[in-house]
């Protein structure tokens, strides 16, 4: 029975799923207060940013919160993502205005 429960610890583990990094363009107040140097009132504070800014467009961008400086930035960048539709979306928006400049 050790074995068994171990066995499936060690799997969760190691499973990819385990270390993934926390999407800032979806997560819940509570997904981001587990993150390493975010409260409540930070956590609020990222949701309030990214609603009345439609999403970050990059994980950089966070510094531009209240609350957040170069410190906490330097310490969530390698637990945050931005969604790759974000992305895209982002990358697509920067096209288009390029577009519509050589027009």
């Amino acid at each position: 029975m050790k074995h068994t429960l171990l066995a499936y610890l060690m799997l969760f583990l190691l499973s990819p799923v385990a270390y993934a990094a926390v999407d800032i363009n979806t997560a819940s107040q509570a997904e981001l207060e587990s993150l390493n140097g975010i409260g409540p009132a930070k956590a609020q504070a990222i949701i309030e940013y990214r609603k009345k800014n439609g999403g970050f467009k990059s994980v950089d961008e966070l510094e531009q919160v209240p609350g957040i400086g170069q410190a906490t930035l330097g310490n969530l960048k390698k637990d945050v993502s931005v969604g790759a539709k974000k992305a895209a979306a982002s990358e697509s928006a920067k096209t288009d205005k390029i577009a519509d400049k050589k027009k």
